[in-house]
């Protein structure tokens, strides 16, 4: 900031012209603005040179003399403007391919433009009022802030997209005249080349741009302020400093009267960007889903990859022997399997170092088992987001696909892609939901929500409403099972019914009864055990259509997750309701209704419609 009372003198200009040796100019200026104390931009280029710069008067014509001493810039014209204070925090010159972004090739201002338009000339035809097409091809946060009376706005929010808003004008303007301007005049000097281009026959440029029409012809025609692009924003007709300020998000121009609009939150929002809590979750979770479908297109499976999936020792297993240890953990394998697991050295420490299996180990290490590169099967990855916010992520999760790594897939998994997409985040499941069954599942953002959040489905605090269709048909309307389910696996990997097994309790509600011999059901576990409401409905008879573990005839099944292309396992995840960890409001949501859930009769009456 200036210290003397003097005004600072703030200077625009542009000059299209063939340069070359760029490096030692950019040099030789950067040494000569910073010996005098100049800040703002000189953008240089072999098109031309492009500046903003203010400072003290007499060093400001000093730097315009030594800029028309290169060749090529003797013509060059700045504006003049003053202001009270440095609008520029530093000195900056830098080499670009453009001195104005535009992108298409061919279009050399420093060889020919359109004709100019002087300002008095531009105010005598709008007092006579000559049919004339006003466009405007500044975007449209500078135009928000002012523009001339009747003018056509270009409706971009970038230069570069002006040759394709040329493409939607009225196909009337090409035989009109059309005088086109922008802050300086540096745009229509590209703008207009291109216009004649594309068959526009009577194409002016306004010389000097609105800050030239300001100084020599005032406010005519025009309403508003110009937008300029320093700390001072606006300018009036006088081109003095204006009391407007810019938005920091979407760098609109704000009025005084923006400026005292609710909306308008310093360094936040404004009335043009801001958004309601609702618009914020919407564009946040459209970006969340965006990177889990980059995440998952390919599916990362599919990719063959070593797994090292890893093996926390219990404090009960404390000296025992690894294979001794490993039998105890996973009970559904037999020790003769993890012998040949061994022998291909597919056991290892966590310095990834083959063990025997009689080596023995201590509470709380890890060791890692290793799957060799395989391609893993294929999954549903059509993961939708229900909610997102700073402390939860709701999924409507598709199926088949599992949400941990397990048995043969790694990468194919819910948590995998999650992941990846919100790197290096790595949410956490707060429950658990099968590979088959689709629906709700919640995932909290860091460890201490999960702190919050998995205790209220360990204590059955969570409202959780299920969809199944299941075979037969049940007498009554309402039922339940208390049937114990085992606490390990069985081979298959599923969880028996078993009396000295785990507490469990799930009851059902009748919704519907199908021709077809199967009954829509609404289940509610009260106790949260694996498999429970599969395992349930199983031991009343009534398994679920689709199950490939829990069978008719009260037989198990031996697979697991179900290949892609099988017929869906009717079981979803429908409704959940819990408390938010932040705000402790109750949060209900709902995922919608699987096509397999709807009524046979109203899928016939859609067929029918749809042949005749």
């Amino acid at each position: 900031m200036k210290t003397s009372t003097a005004p600072v003198t703030n200077i625009a200009a542009y000059r299209f012209a063939e340069l070359s040796d760029l490096k030692p100019l950019r040099t030789r200026l950067m040494d000569f603005c910073k010996a005098r104390g100049l800040k703002g931009t000189i953008l240089l280029s072999t098109e031309g040179v492009n500046l903003f710069v203010a400072g003290v008067a007499a060093e400001v014509e000093e730097l315009v003399a030594e800029l028309r001493a290169v060749p090529g810039l003797g013509g060059l014209a700045p504006k003049f403007s003053e202001s009270a204070d440095q609008p520029f925090t530093r000195m900056l010159v830098r080499i670009k391919k453009e001195i104005i972004a535009f992108g298409v090739e061919g279009i050399r201002p420093g060889v020919r433009t359109s004709p100019k338009l002087d300002a008095a000339t531009l105010k005598q035809w709008l007092d006579e009022g000559r049919n004339i097409a006003l466009l405007d091809t500044r975007n449209d946060y500078e135009v928000k802030l002012g523009t001339f009376r009747g003018a056509i706005p270009a409706g971009i929010d970038h230069f570069r997209d002006f040759p394709g808003a040329v493409q939607k004008l009225p196909e009337s303007m090409k035989s009109q005249p059309v005088v086109m301007f922008c802050t300086g005049g540096i745009r229509c000097e590209k703008a207009g080349p291109y216009m004649e281009s594309q068959g526009f026959r009577e194409i002016y440029q306004l010389d000097g741009g609105i800050l030239k029409y300001f100084e020599e012809v005032g406010g005519a025609h025009y309403d508003g302020e110009c937008f300029v692009f320093d700390q001072r924003v606006g300018v009036d007709p006088a081109l003095r400093e204006t009391g407007s300020s810019q938005c920091y998000r979407c760098l609109a121009p704000l009025t005084a009267e923006d400026q005292s609009d609710e909306r308008f939150v310093a360094g936040e929002s404004c009335p043009f960007c801001f958004k309601t809590g609702a618009e914020k979750m919407a564009d946040r979770i459209a970006a969340l889903e965006a990177a889990i479908h980059a995440a998952a297109t390919p599916l990362p499976g599919s990719v063959p990859t070593d797994n090292f999936r890893p093996i926390a020792i219990p404090a009960e297993c404390d000296g025992r022997e690894i294979l001794e240890t490993l039998s105890t953990i996973f009970p559904h394998t037999e020790p003769a399997e993890w012998l040949g697991i061994f022998e291909k050295n597919q056991i290892l420490s966590a310095a990834r170092v083959p063990v025997s299996p009689g080596h023995r180990v201590r509470a709380a290490e890890r060791y890692l088992r290793k799957t060799p590169a395989d391609i893993e099967p294929d999954v549903n990855a059509d993961i939708r987001i229900l909610h997102e916010d700073e402390a939860l992520i709701v999924i409507d999760k598709p199926a088949p696909l599992p949400v941990h790594p397990s048995g043969r897939f790694n990468r194919n998994t819910l948590l995998s892609i999650l992941h990846t997409a919100c790197h290096p985040l790595k949410p956490r499941p707060a429950h658990r939901l099968d590979a088959n069954t689709s629906g709700l599942i919640v995932f909290t953002r860091t460890r201490h929500f999960a702190k919050l959040v998995q205790p209220q489905f360990e204590r059955g605090e969570v409202e959780k409403i299920y969809l199944a269709r299941i075979h037969g048909h049940p007498t009554a309307e309402e039922f339940s099972c208390d049937a114990p389910i085992a606490s390990a696996p069985t081979k298959a990997g599923a969880r028996d019914i078993d009396p000295a097994g785990l507490p469990a309790k799930t009851e059902f509600r009748l919704l519907r009864r199908d021709p077809d011999g199967t009954t829509l059901v609404e289940a509610r576990p009260l106790t949260g055990r694996t498999n429970q409401i599969r395992a349930h409905l199983w031991h009343l008879g009534h398994p679920i259509v689709g199950d490939p573990v829990y069978l008719e005839n009260a037989s198990l099944g031996t697979s697991q997750t179900l290949p892609l292309s099988a017929p869906p396992m009717c079981l979803h995840a429908h409704r959940l309701a819990f408390r938010h960890p932040l705000e402790n409001d109750l949060m209900r949501f709902e995922s919608p209704m699987p096509s397999w859930a709807h009524t046979k009769a109203r899928s016939h009456e859609k067929e029918e419609a749809a042949v005749v």
